[in-house]
């Protein structure tokens, strides 16, 4: 059966936009003749991707506590080391987080994209596009006392998503909908460059793939962004090859309990681009049904690099679309209108070749 993710470009998730109505439109108008669906481009402070769940989710909790703020003279964390350091509160065996803000904005954008489809400004067919933070990346804070306070943050968080998966596809049609699952820390736990946690990194991926997944409605879209991060370097780790990534989306794939729609695994650094070795492992991908898409779009080197590293990808896999290594909400640009169109040229061209 053929994806129903059918598309040669996948927009991650941020967009260098101010606001969603910006992003809506800007998207629609640049990448909507290219994309399945269109994200919100996660403007405001989403921007700061799971800095969001810390700060709006897990600090107003009274059950949590800061064992450590920000080393930053300006108060924003400028790498994973200098973000707050939480911990559970003593005495507390299970906590709970109540609404979940990044629903409530889901909720709210989807607002803004079905009236700019309805006046024509996005293309009809397009689907609404969000993407969820997994556990171990969003309750990432808890580094104090690891052992005993993420496992307590990860069931109250996995108990929130639970119900508010069943908020959000009651506010937006399913058949309107692609969810996309974002696993940076996840990828980093497996490869054991987490200093703070402990064993069991492979669960603390699998477990929730295999839970929570099931949960959506099969009408709605779903797929898995596996990367590194890219708090503050592109990435924040570059893995010896893409075996990790092979891993969890095979796993993914067959055991989310339904049907996994697409795959976006993240590519090499500028310098191994021809090096095939990092590539390989694709050749053990077993993605099913999924579209698969490479982050293999860099804005480092433009069309020259994204035709390198698509010609040492296809030698181990015949066929996938490409996207760039992450969301590019907080690349580095002129400004955010021209890093787009740049994307987009990027992609056409490397395609004419």
């Amino acid at each position: 059966m053929a994806s129903r993710a059918h598309s040669d470009l996948l927009l991650v998730g941020s967009l260098p936009a101010e606001t969603t109505e910006g992003a809506l439109r800007a998207g629609a108008e640049l990448f909507g003749d290219l994309v399945f669906a269109l994200p919100d481009g996660e403007t405001g402070p989403r921007g700061a991707w799971v800095g969001y769940e810390r700060e709006q989710l897990a600090r107003p909790n009274p059950d949590i506590v800061v064992v450590q703020e920000t080393g930053a003279p300006n108060g924003i964390p400028r790498h994973v080391y200098d973000t707050p350091v939480f911990s559970i509160r003593d005495g507390a065996e299970e906590i709970h987080f109540d609404l979940w803000p990044r629903i409530d904005d889901a909720i709210a954008s989807y607002g803004i994209f079905r009236a700019l489809r309805d006046a024509g400004a996005v293309p009809d067919g397009l689907r609404f596009q969000i993407g969820l933070p997994f556990p171990a990346s969003a309750m990432n804070a808890f580094k104090a006392d690891f052992g005993r306070s993420y496992p307590i943050a990860a069931r109250a968080y996995e108990e929130m998503v639970a119900r508010e998966l069943l908020r959000l596809t009651e506010a937006i049609p399913p058949e309107d909908l692609a969810i996309q699952w974002d696993c940076a820390y996840e990828t980093q736990d497996i490869e054991r460059v987490l200093a703070w946690t402990d064993d069991g990194a492979w669960e603390r991926f699998a477990g929730p793939a295999t839970r929570l997944t099931r949960l959506i409605p099969e009408e709605t879209l779903v797929g898995y962004h596996l990367c590194y991060g890219t708090f503050p370097e592109w990435p924040m780790y570059e893995p010896q090859d893409m075996s990790v990534l092979v891993q969890m989306a095979n796993f993914a794939v067959a055991h989310s309990g339904r049907t996994v729609d697409w795959l976006h695994l993240a590519g090499p650094r500028v310098l191994r681009s021809e090096d095939r070795r990092f590539f390989r492992p694709l050749a053990d991908l077993a993605p099913g049904d999924a579209r698969v898409f490479l982050g293999i779009v860099l804005p480092a080197d433009g069309v020259d690099g994204l035709r390198r590293r698509h010609a040492t990808a296809s030698r181990y896999l015949d066929e996938f679309g490409v996207a760039m290594y992450c969301g590019f909400g907080r690349q580095p640009g002129r400004d955010g209108m021209e890093t787009m169109r740049d994307h987009r040229e990027t992609v056409l061209s490397a395609g004419r070749a």
